[in-house]
């Protein structure tokens, strides 16, 4: 079953997030620290990841094309909407709580090399191994996210499934365009760029910064496209060269 992989990891969040419900009499100076633990190795985590990238230049531009899709489309603002009417919906006692939770667990959660290779996996060998891997990752993150930012995080499981399971679909077509040298530097490129937007998520923790990382989630597929193009660049020198 393709989506078997993805279906798991939304449980996973589920339950993590039940389980953070269940601990929730930690003092708050304890979740604080948590939290700013939880920033710290976000941004860790998304360092390693940026620096695997043997593109650099590649994730520059697409960074900045991303951006600028990004605030075209609004994003961020689209996604705060949703989890404002979540928490509308939820009868939430704290304004914002709801929302906050909802949008920072579904950029960790979403966002990352987990998600992209797990779910080409999925798609293209039916080998849910890394979704497994991912999913205990995720039920522990929910479960602290949910003890410091409230149960909005279940709500994160929603789009996590949308994203993951469409990749695995489409998974098939993805092979059709790359070679297996074109689809792990694809992996390899989506991972760095990836990363930079989970550093980004760190910081927000943190409140060092205030980034508007969904605005920066287009540059993904932008890396996508520049990595299918690079197929092309010999070719490209050749004519340039000839003409000169």
């Amino acid at each position: 079953m393709v989506l078997l992989g993805t279906i798991v990891n939304g449980l996973a969040i589920v339950v993590g997030t039940a389980l953070g419900l269940i601990f929730t009499k930690i003092p708050e100076s304890t979740k604080t620290t948590v939290l700013q633990a939880m920033g710290l190795a976000v941004v860790l985590l998304g360092l390693k990841m940026g620096f695997e990238s043997n593109h650099i230049l590649l994730v520059i531009i697409s960074l900045a094309i991303g951006g600028v899709i990004g605030e075209s489309l609004r994003l961020d603002d689209h996604l705060n909407r949703l989890g404002s009417w979540i928490e509308r919906k939820a009868g939430a006692k704290k304004e914002g709580s709801v929302a906050k939770a909802f949008v920072t667990a579904t950029l960790v959660f979403v966002i990352g090399a987990l998600s992209v290779v797990g779910a080409l996996d999925s798609g293209l060998r039916l080998d849910h191994e890394v979704l497994y891997t991912k999913s205990l990752i995720d039920a522990f993150i929910s479960m602290i996210f949910t003890t410091t930012m409230g149960f909005g995080v279940i709500f994160s499981a929603i789009p996590v499934v949308l994203y993951q399971g469409s990749i695995a679909l489409l998974a098939t077509q993805i092979q059709n365009l790359f070679n297996p040298q074109q689809l792990q530097t694809l992996i390899t490129e989506l991972t760095a760029t990836g990363g930079i937007l989970i550093c980004a998520i760190g910081l927000n923790l943190l409140k060092v910064l205030h980034v508007k990382v969904l605005n920066l989630l287009p540059s993904l597929l932008v890396a996508a496209v520049l990595v299918y193009l690079l197929q092309y660049k010999q070719a490209f020198l050749n004519v340039f060269s000839f003409i000169i």
